[in-house]
């Protein structure tokens, strides 16, 4: 058993309320998970496999929940034949999803025709018993409807659409919502959002594999294998310490100059953008190389976006040369990144499971200490202890003053302080009041938001005469 066996890991997802659409290479299926979820989650490119991943997303058509499942593309593999990293894990992504879901859309291409792996996958999906709907897609025109008859020779009841304009999809979705199962009486949650970011290759996905102990995402020792951003729902804890997350694995983060495709460069993009919808992100960076200037780019980013924070060092498994142990590594690390030196360091290896467990409660920390209410009275002492000891940022004769604080949110953590002249305030002192905050508070891994405001003034009434 794995050391995140203990942990309680289940997804959030409405149970069987799951619709996955499958369908072999270059046919739309990204372009209809699109369009049903009504932004531009899944990338959508004339490259053949793009989608190698399944995108999993909670989506509400008219008022009826359920989560859309984008599996990679099929490619039947028979006996003898050689199957790349990349098309044998698909496929047994194809099949994990078609074991959750409750309805299946099989997607075909009008202008390709019937082909044979579209008779098998077919054959497939009647086998398993699962009810199914195939969607002909690219019928952008009114001859292609004629072409779309010869797919009734597959079994399933049929709907052309044009994934890319729309066209047919609303009745699709209609008769997908009537076979999906009653959803269950159960509470929304609204779960924190994990992003785990770094270099392409770092151990993203052996890491979530290792959290979840399921193939959600594809492990390959192919560089840049998650080509999106892979959307995990999974819980920690149970009963009243229960706590829901969404874990996003993402696209290695390159160098801008370095990125040679299309594809790629969206890729890097949407993992910024997760990095922007995250409340924690976990930072990987590889143990056997160290902090490269690509991860310290990569933290500027975590910073800037103010967002929860934990590090790993991938790959502890791997002898280093030096002997060199965690007690050491640490202020090494820090040397290197001391920007992030308010942030947790795990010392882990995906690989073999070493600290995985450790880093599933950092987590847990963290977003405990994002939720976190600070008490205004205390909040105000431990500022107005911190001024006492230094010199406040003066302009000639003229002091700042801080005359009181107060929280304004959460996740991140956001406090707004009064002052009596806001072009005192330096970053050197700001920098001091966030420490003495977190070795307060004990807010680890969590940023601390201040905004600075002048102190309304108040005006004296006139004297007037009797």
């Amino acid at each position: 058993m794995s050391e995140t066996a203990t942990t309680n890991t289940t997804t959030l997802k409405n149970r069987g309320r799951i619709v996955a659409i499958i369908g072999r290479p270059n046919v739309g299926k990204s372009a209809l998970f699109n369009r049903i979820a009504g932004q531009r989650l899944a990338i959508v490119h004339d490259e053949s496999g793009v989608t190698r991943d399944r995108m999993m997303r909670e989506v509400n058509w008219l008022d009826d929940r359920f989560t859309l499942i984008d599996t990679g593309g099929v490619n039947i593999t028979h006996a003898g034949q050689a199957a790349d990293t990349i098309t044998a894990g698909t496929r047994q992504q194809v099949d994990a999803a078609m074991e959750d879901a409750a309805v299946a859309i099989l997607v075909t291409d009008v202008q390709s025709g019937i082909t044979p792996m579209d008779e098998e996958v077919a054959a497939i999906i009647r086998r398993s018993g699962l009810p199914c709907l195939l969607a002909v897609n690219k019928v952008d025109q009114p001859l292609h409807e004629t072409a779309a008859a010869e797919f009734a020779r597959l079994g399933l009841p049929l709907f052309t659409i044009s994934a890319a304009h729309g066209r047919g999809v609303s009745e699709l979705m209609e008769r997908v919502v009537e076979l999906l199962p009653p959803p269950l009486a159960d509470s929304t949650i609204k779960p924190l959002r994990v992003a785990v970011v770094g270099r392409p290759n770092i151990g993203k996905s052996s890491y979530i594999n290792r959290l979840l102990e399921s193939e959600r995402v594809i492990v390959s020792d192919i560089p840049g294998t998650t080509r999106d951003s892979i959307e995990i729902p999974f819980t920690i804890g149970a009963g009243e310490q229960v706590r829901h997350y969404v874990l996003i694995d993402t696209a290695g983060m390159r160098r801008v100059h370095a990125v040679d495709n299309a594809v790629e460069r969206f890729s890097i993009f949407r993992a910024e953008k997760s990095i922007e919808s995250a409340d924690i992100v976990v930072l990987m960076v590889d143990a056997t190389m160290g902090p490269t200037l690509q991860d310290k780019k990569i933290a500027a980013k975590i910073i800037e976006a103010r967002k929860g924070c934990l590090l790993i060092m991938n790959k502890w498994d791997i002898p280093h040369a030096d002997g060199i142990t965690e007690t050491e590594m640490h202020p090494a690390f820090f040397r290197e990144m001391g920007f992030m030196a308010y942030c947790p360091l795990v010392f882990m290896s995906a690989k073999n499971g070493y600290n995985v467990r450790q880093s599933i409660d950092k987590i847990d920390e963290i977003a405990s200490q994002l939720q976190t209410k600070l008490p205004t009275g205390i909040l105000n002492r431990v500022i107005e202890e911190a001024c006492s000891k230094i010199h406040m940022p003066a302009a000639g004769r003229k002091r700042l003053k801080i005359f009181y604080a107060t929280q304004t949110g959460t996740a991140p953590i956001r406090l707004r302080l009064f002052v009596n002249d806001t072009k005192l305030v330096k970053k050197s002192l700001i920098d001091y009041l966030e420490r003495r905050l977190r070795e307060h508070f004990g807010l680890d891994g969590t940023p601390v938001v201040m905004a600075f405001r002048e102190r309304p003034r108040t005006t004296k009434p006139s004297k007037t005469g009797n």
